[in-house]
């Protein structure tokens, strides 16, 4: 099965989920297995609103990401251990929106472990949030770290997808 444009390049959407933000990013991997960014960014929902009224706000938000950028795949980031389970219970939510709407839009989902990220990004497991951010800077070969940190963390996603599947 290939993921691949026209020009035989990859389109590439990298998310890390959550409920409050998550985090966005769409690279082109290029022929030559270069990274470019095409944009990143954030979907925010806001803690007063009704739980569901949140997933509902992600599920359009990222549909309409989906189709002005028309990725060939999706990369999610796989929930970890969390302490609270609270909080894991709603981006295990956001996961499963997330999922969906790129499901929906008949896209396959890649999904990868932090450590599968930072390996596949710092080519160290253990990096830290700095190390991992400095590479997607390098990689993507821009001037800063892009921020919000939700948004380079779902660029290295993207990258660790990029790096991952075979096309």
């Amino acid at each position: 099965m290939s993921y691949k444009t026209k020009d035989n390049s990859s389109i590439i959407l990298g998310i890390d989920p959550g409920l409050a933000t998550t985090g966005y990013g769409v690279i082109q991997k290029e022929n030559n297995g270069d990274f470019r960014m095409i944009c990143n960014g954030i979907i925010a929902t806001a803690a007063k609103q009704i739980f569901s009224e949140r997933l509902k706000e992600i599920h359009q938000q990222l549909d309409k990401i989906i189709k002005k950028y028309k990725p060939n795949k999706v990369a999610v980031e796989e929930l970890f251990f969390c302490k609270n389970v609270k909080t894991a219970l709603s981006v295990g939510h956001a996961r499963g929106v997330i999922v969906l709407t790129a499901s929906q839009n008949n896209l396959p989902v890649f999904e990868y472990t932090p450590l599968q990220i930072k390996q596949a990004v710092a080519s160290y497991g253990r990096a830290d949030k700095k190390q991992v951010q400095s590479m997607v800077k390098i990689l993507l070969n821009l001037k800063e770290v892009p921020k919000p940190d939700d948004a380079a963390d779902a660029l290295a996603v993207a990258i660790c997808c990029g790096n991952s599947v075979r096309d």
